[in-house]
């Protein structure tokens, strides 16, 4: 699944994604965690492309995507959607964003709303802690010989024992996305979460919202949904009993309650 198409953004950095869907249905757009690429999605597509085109992008720094310098401002990563929006005409469209790209679901909520129909914000948060708590596993990830460590950490704290124990599919799909992720790209795209704070912001997003959490997530958690909820006018809440990534321990549920909340009526 490597037919890939690329947008050189407007400071040089190529982006790869994929269009998926027939080009008369309304267009949604999926934006990934950091240390994974477009085919994080996968699960997805087949409930999504029914009644969607489907746009799934590898952010600057990951997967096919070029390694620009960093760090990679929070701003800039939503411009890279704004501007595959452009080039593809798409006037408006969904958004569902998981973690890091949950978050850059907040900033086009809060910046560009008049581009965003509906938004689903998955095991994200407004707020990751003070800044000064990425210096760390920034230069670690740096100085490292190669990703292996930080993969390990990653995946402990996105899969819930059973599926690391078990030696999941799954589990070794998204191995091999964090091994092979760029150090200065994931530490790139660890700035955007260095800089972030949103918890004042995120009140001013006027478009429908569903809020997706995980309620064994230990790294955006919870509690973190419920705040985004609560503050973010009119916003739908719902928890799943999974780890990080809804998406990929309950692909049904998922995918059901995105295509419900994206098509049903609002009153």
């Amino acid at each position: 699944m490597d037919n890939f198409s690329y947008l050189t953004t407007t400071d040089g950095t190529h982006i790869a994604y994929r269009l998926d869907g027939d080009d008369d249905k309304p267009a949604i757009v999926l934006s990934n965690s950091i240390g994974t690429t477009l085919r994080m999605w996968d699960s997805q597509m087949p409930a999504l492309s029914q009644h969607f085109r489907v746009l799934r992008y590898d952010a600057r720094g990951h997967g096919a995507s070029s390694v620009p310098a960093g760090p990679y401002p929070l701003a800039r990563l939503a411009q890279d959607v704004l501007e595959l929006m452009h080039a593809l005409d798409m006037e408006r469209a969904h958004f569902l964003g998981l973690s890091l790209g949950g978050i850059v679901g907040q900033w086009l909520g809060v910046h560009a709303s008049t581009r965003i129909d509906r938004l689903v914000l998955s095991n994200t948060a407004p707020w990751l802690g003070p800044a000064d708590r990425w210096d760390a596993p920034i230069a670690a990830v740096l100085q490292a010989d190669d990703m292996t460590a930080t993969a390990e950490t990653f995946l402990r704290n996105w899969f819930p024992v059973h599926m690391l124990e078990a030696s999941d599919p799954l589990v070794e799909k998204f191995r091999v996305m964090l091994l092979t992720t760029h150090r200065h790209g994931l530490a790139g795209a660890w700035g955007a979460v260095q800089e972030t704070d949103m918890r004042q912001d995120i009140a001013r997003i006027t478009r429908p919202t569903l809020v997706i959490a995980g309620e064994h997530d230990t790294v955006t958690t919870a509690s973190y949904s419920v705040q985004m909820a609560n503050a973010i006018p009119g916003a739908r809440l719902r928890v799943l009993p999974a780890v990080h990534l809804t998406n990929i321990e309950f692909p049904g549920e998922f995918n059901d309650e995105v295509v419900r909340f994206l098509r049903t009526s609002i009153a």
